[in-house]
């Protein structure tokens, strides 16, 4: 067994069937672009997950480990969402 980096703070995004088709996917790629271009791959990962069960509020994603879930998102909020990450607390 040993022990490797991972970063403090993650973003796991559905892509399951419903997510997917409604943004999730874009999501995925937008947000791994935002990243890389903020030097930030060692703070913030993006984890693509299947399925939440939560399709009726599809696209969903949640921000950890500040516990934020989020739907209905679009790409353009993918910045709002990245900062969320970094700041580790939703909006008032």
């Amino acid at each position: 067994m040993s022990k490797f980096h991972a970063p403090e703070k993650s973003i796991f995004i559905c892509t399951g069937s419903k997510c997917g088709k409604r943004g999730g996917k874009d999501m995925c790629k937008t947000l791994k672009h935002h990243i890389k271009d903020a030097d930030l791959k060692d703070t913030i990962e993006i984890v693509r997950i299947e399925c939440t069960d939560r399709c009726k509020f599809a696209p969903i994603l949640s921000i950890q480990p500040a516990n934020i879930w989020l739907k209905e998102y679009e790409e353009r909020d993918a910045l709002r969402i990245l900062k969320l990450a970094i700041d580790g607390q939703a909006e008032s």
